[in-house]
């Protein structure tokens, strides 16, 4: 928290706006939109609800295709499964580590020539870098698809000077306590097209028909922020460039501390992205550390520091097992080796200098490298 959250929800305490709706809501959305340069925003409950949303704007049904990175969190593809939708998955690159052109083109052509392409596309900017949207974007249109970008873990972060989640029909963010800014729980969904924006919050709001009393021809959804977290959510987009900048710093003393170990490489940021560097995120090559990733973490985590394992990826996951995948290449599963090699160091803006050391001492221990030497960064 910044200290002006407080302040706001104050204001909707004393104004008595309490439920989802109110001024600050209006206030959130508006703001929110003109930093991403979009025409409108709709608050939601979570990130996962403004998936769903976009969705269930595209008409996702029963049977329906809907392509999706691979390399994510259950939740950007759960929505799929709630509407009776089929995941499809699409394999990550080595330069973005996000979903993969040369996968998704291979995808395209099979379903185009079974002439059962996809309803959607969800590409996922994993840990605050944006996929090589280009090629996905050039990709869709060719084939009339509409893509929409899970931009829950890339808020702030650039690709080409354009602002992740503004660029596909639909964006979708979340502020989970986790994520570059919160709201503790809640999320929003984007879009330059006003049909989209009016649906989305006419669906969040129980689908409620225009009459003297509640009338409902179609089935909605109870996915409306509430004020007060609308007004948390203003005080944090305040701060958010000043997040972007600690993350940032945060990645350069790691790299500057770790980059020179043999086996040791860190989530690259390709010409034309700017990352936010959400979370800081290395591979590690076992045969040259003698260490892998899953002992590294255990290591991180039996010394009371919080490393996590890079997200394993949904095509090998028991919920979808049997779900057609696509690899990077014949025979490459990029994401399976991302998974198998990557860590995620702990990344918080308010992370000290000395608990980052710390990260730092542990790490060069763990793979034998300056055993006990304090870290210079």
């Amino acid at each position: 928290m910044n200290g002006d959250e407080k302040k706001y929800v104050e204001e909707a305490f004393l104004s008595n706006w309490i439920a989802p709706v109110g001024p600050h809501i209006d206030a959130f959305e508006s703001e929110f939109a003109s930093y991403l340069g979009v025409k409108g925003a709709v608050a939601v409950s979570s990130g996962t609800a403004a998936i769903h949303l976009a969705l269930s704007l595209l008409e996702i049904g029963r049977g329906d295709k809907v392509f999706c990175s691979t390399l994510t969190f259950v939740a950007s593809a759960n929505p799929i499964l709630y509407l009776g939708g089929e995941p499809i998955f699409i394999d990550s690159d080595y330069e973005s580590w996000n979903m993969s052109p040369i996968a998704l083109e291979r995808a395209l052509i099979d379903a185009n020539n079974r002439n059962d392409l996809p309803k959607a596309v969800i590409v996922v900017h994993l840990y605050g870098q944006n996929a090589k949207m280009d090629e996905i974007m050039c990709l869709c249109r060719q084939y009339e698809i509409p893509v929409i970008e899970d931009s829950a873990e890339s808020l702030g972060s650039l690709y080409k000077g354009i602002k992740s989640g503004s660029m596909g029909e639909l964006g979708i963010f979340s502020f989970n306590g986790n994520k570059i800014i919160t709201t503790s729980g809640g999320g929003m969904l984007v879009s330059n097209q006003k049909k989209f924006l009016e649906k989305a919050k006419f669906l969040a709001s129980q689908a409620k028909d225009v009459a003297s009393y509640y009338q409902h021809s179609q089935m909605g959804y109870n996915y409306r922020m509430s004020n007060i977290l609308a007004g948390v959510g203003r005080a944090q987009l305040k701060v958010l460039e000043e997040r972007i900048f600690l993350r940032r710093n945060v990645f350069r003393l790691y790299k500057k501390a770790l980059e020179t170990i043999n086996g040791v490489s860190f989530m690259p940021e390709y010409t034309g992205s700017e990352s936010t560097r959400w979370l800081t995120v290395l591979l590690i090559d076992k045969e040259i550390c003698e260490r892998s990733a899953a002992e590294m973490v255990e290591s991180f985590n039996n010394h009371a520091i919080e490393a996590r394992a890079v997200w394993k990826p949904l095509h090998l996951q028991p919920l979808f097992k049997g779900t057609q995948y696509y690899s990077h290449l014949p025979g490459k599963h990029v994401a399976e080796d991302l998974f198998k090699q990557g860590i995620c160091l702990p990344s918080g803006s308010n992370l000290s200098l000395n608990d980052q050391k710390t990260v730092i001492e542990h790490f060069r221990q763990c793979v034998n490298h300056s055993f006990g030497q304090e870290a210079v960064i």
